[in-house]
């Protein structure tokens, strides 16, 4: 008997711990959908569901996840590229393969590139998600970029208190930034591919921080228990979400049940509902995001 080809491809990072597992859970059970996961280790996938090796601290290692995906695709394209995996730091003292800030390469430069390799195999009325953070925008996080350096952000001249998270949000702003410039890009918009930009909202039981220290790890819990609940009350955006509904979300999203307004591609958790707001003013610089764009395309050696 002939095998039956998957009527959906969808391609994932970030889909092995944290509200990306829940998520991939949720989509590799749709009939016919066949899951490809970049992921450094080899990790438990469900079924449907295959990893490549991914290495996002080096361009060099996205390249070569890029080309092994499209070779695996055969005549087949992409009909959901989900780019979800990121790191959170608590300094910017980290290197990457390619010595650019860790935060910073991996959160956003190499998915910057990853979707820059991959959207030629994308398939028309497909959807591209790029995870994003309300911590990007200042009215929410005290903490959020007021300018975009992209050359400061990959190459920090200090690293002291509060620098990770800092660079966090800026990393967050960069893929805000990038869902813009892709979304107005000739060939997404000739495709009538979705672009859309997800924030999961404060979400418990991740593996951002999985590089701090027991004690900053323990704190930051106690933060989310205690201090963000009570700031939860008069900030609806401090509502503390599980991994659970925020992967269920995130693949609502990546499967087309959730869809932003025309003219929109921002979607928000916020107490356990999508929203879909305004992004920051900075986030919606036309000026930003071109600026983003061409910095970041010299930074990874591509037109």
């Amino acid at each position: 008997m002939d095998s039956i080809e998957p009527q959906r491809v969808v391609v994932m990072t970030g889909a092995t711990a944290g509200l990306g597992a829940h998520a991939v859970r949720r989509i590799a059970v749709q009939p016919g959908t066949q899951v490809i996961i970049g992921a450094r280790g080899s990790g438990t996938v469900p079924p449907g569901a295959e990893i490549i090796p991914l290495d996002l601290a080096s361009l060099a290692g996205v390249r070569a996840f890029a080309d092994a995906v499209a070779r695996q695709l055969g005549d087949a394209r992409i009909d959901v590229l989900v780019l979800n995996a990121g790191v959170q730091s608590a300094a910017t003292d980290k290197r990457s393969t390619d010595g650019y800030e860790l935060t910073f390469a991996v959160n956003h430069l190499a998915h910057y590139l990853l979707a820059r390799l991959l959207l030629p195999y994308m398939a028309d009325h497909g959807r591209l998600v790029i995870t994003t953070s309300s911590t990007h925008d200042p009215a929410n996080t005290p903490i959020a970029p007021k300018t975009m350096e992209p050359r400061t952000l990959a190459h920090p001249s200090e690293s002291g208190f509060g620098s990770g998270v800092r660079a966090y949000a800026a990393s967050k702003l960069g893929n805000l930034l990038t869902a813009q410039s892709l979304a107005a890009r000739d060939e997404v918009m000739a495709g009538r591919i979705s672009v859309i930009a997800f924030n999961p909202g404060l979400t418990g039981g991740t593996s951002l921080g999985r590089d701090n220290s027991r004690a900053r790890r323990a704190f930051l819990t106690f933060l989310m228990r205690t201090v963000f609940r009570v700031v939860g009350f008069f900030k609806p955006e401090y509502v503390m979400s599980t991994a659970e509904r925020s992967g269920e979300l995130l693949a609502e999203v990546a499967l087309g049940n959730v869809t932003p307004p025309p003219g929109r591609i921002y979607v928000s958790l916020v107490k356990g509902q999508p929203t879909f707001p305004d992004p920051s003013a900075l986030a919606r610089s036309r000026d930003a995001r071109d600026w983003l764009w061409r910095e970041s395309a010299a930074m990874v050696g591509i037109d």
